[in-house]
């Protein structure tokens, strides 16, 4: 049985900066441990070389970072930006939510996973959130199960 990988859907600008990120990776952060690894290795006895350990271990940390990036990197799709509708609550659309309890009022764009960014107002199509408003339409309230209670939202505004 094979399973299915996860397709990610990002932007122009987030399939770039993927991109430069593995570029950056297997440039630059590779022959750097490489070189730690080396210098450690000629300090002599392998048995008690703590350096030589945490080389290592950083060595194996980035190459799993690197697989995981190029396995996003195969499966991510562009999403064409001129098909997108502000109609309704979607990946890539920015919503204006106001809180029912509080009522604050704050905007977020929901975007794939490598690209959220929620000092800039990017939240993953994958948090309990996202999942929330998906599909729904200006007006709608919704009620969303967060790790510290329900929070309930109302959608003010959608747009692209």
């Amino acid at each position: 049985m094979q399973v299915m990988a996860k397709v990610s859907y990002l932007t122009e600008g987030g399939l770039k900066k993927l991109k430069e990120e593995i570029e950056h990776l297997v440039r630059i952060e590779r022959p750097k441990i490489s070189n730690q690894i080396a210098e450690a290795r000629d300090k002599g006895d392998l048995s008690e070389n703590a350096e030589y350990d945490a080389a290592k271990e950083a060595q194996g940390l980035l190459e799993m970072k690197i697989a995981k990036l190029q396995e996003t990197l195969r499966n991510s799709r562009i999403l064409d930006e001129s098909l997108l509708d502000a109609s309704t609550v979607q990946i890539l659309t920015k919503v204006k939510l106001e809180n029912i309890k509080t009522k604050a009022v704050m905007e977020y764009m929901l975007v794939a996973e490598t690209e959220a960014d929620l000092k800039a107002g990017k939240i993953s199509i994958e948090t309990p959130i996202a999942k929330g408003l998906l599909g729904k339409k200006p007006g709608d309230k919704v009620k969303i199960k967060i790790p510290n209670g329900i929070l309930e939202l109302k959608i003010l505004n959608i747009s692209l």
